[in-house]
């Protein structure tokens, strides 16, 4: 059971979860369902749980190269591949049930492009361009979607603001693991920008690009009237944290300063989701 528990890459759900839930926060009605919050996080875990062991079984091959991926329940030994995708199949079949039957269709669907997202044009790209990143963040940034339609029903502004947030938040976010771990990636066959871009000039580019969009794009929240001024001077400061660590990846162009630059987006996330709910709740 630890192995298949393992498969569901338990630490990324968390954060998948806390995207879900900020995006029903905003799409809440006025008389909130809390049944319907459970079947929104459960469904949203199922699947996403889903997700990561498929995507597992599909890159099995890469990660049994790969330093940082060997231990995995795939390549390690510990479940066979074939046992791994009927898993994988199943906690999604039951996810994309779960968020039909217990949010709405709007919600399973969201769920459902998702995964197709991931798996269908993400995760088969990885080994053959360095702009499959690009394509992965849409699927990455979908969790609020999924928690606004379980809410509201359709999707309305407040949750393509949450998209956009997120999505530009990859960027930074997995240029640094790309920069820290691209040895191993090179190794596997994955090819991520700082795995070709050996001086890091066209990596650095990006993640300092990204960072300064995410500046005005944090604040959209408090122009659409979801959040107040205490939010619109909380969300520049934690911008303005990740854009100052991006600019020393820029400058420095080492391990560090990549590590740096993870724990800034690390923390930006839960903090940005934390004030958000925190102001919009007064």
């Amino acid at each position: 059971m630890k192995a298949y528990w393992e498969l569901t890459k338990p630490r990324v759900t968390w954060l998948i979860l806390m995207s879900t839930g900020a995006g029903y926060f905003f799409g809440r009605p006025e008389n909130p369902d809390p049944w319907r919050l459970v079947h929104t996080l459960l469904g949203t875990a199922l699947m996403a749980s889903g997700t990561a062991a498929l995507n597992q079984w599909y890159e099995r091959e890469a990660d049994g190269r790969m330093l940082r991926t060997r231990r995995r329940p795939i390549p390690s030994g510990r479940v066979p591949p074939a046992r791994a995708l009927l898993f994988g199949l199943g906690i999604s079949l039951a996810g994309f049930a779960e968020l039909w039957l217990g949010a709405n269709p709007t919600a399973a669907l969201c769920g459902l492009a998702t995964l197709l997202l991931y798996l269908l044009a993400y995760t088969p790209l990885k080994p053959r361009t360095p702009h499959a990143m690009a394509v992965g963040a849409v699927p990455g940034a979908m969790p609020p979607l999924i928690g606004y339609a379980a809410a509201h029903g359709s999707l309305g502004a407040p949750a393509w603001a949450l998209f956009l947030i997120l999505l530009l938040w990859q960027f930074p976010h997995f240029l640094a693991i790309g920069w820290m771990y691209r040895a191993d990636y090179a190794r596997g066959g994955i090819r991520m920008l700082p795995v070709e871009d050996e001086r890091g000039v066209r990596t650095a580019r990006q993640a300092l690009l990204f960072s300064l969009l995410l500046v005005p794009a944090g604040l959209l929240p408090f122009f659409l009237g979801m959040t107040g001024a205490v939010y619109a001077g909380g969300t520049v400061l934690l911008g303005g944290m990740v854009l100052a660590a991006a600019r020393r990846l820029a400058t420095v162009r080492s391990a560090m300063a990549a590590r740096r630059l993870l724990r800034a987006t690390v923390f930006y996330l839960p903090a940005l989701y934390l004030l958000m709910l925190a102001e919009s709740a007064v």
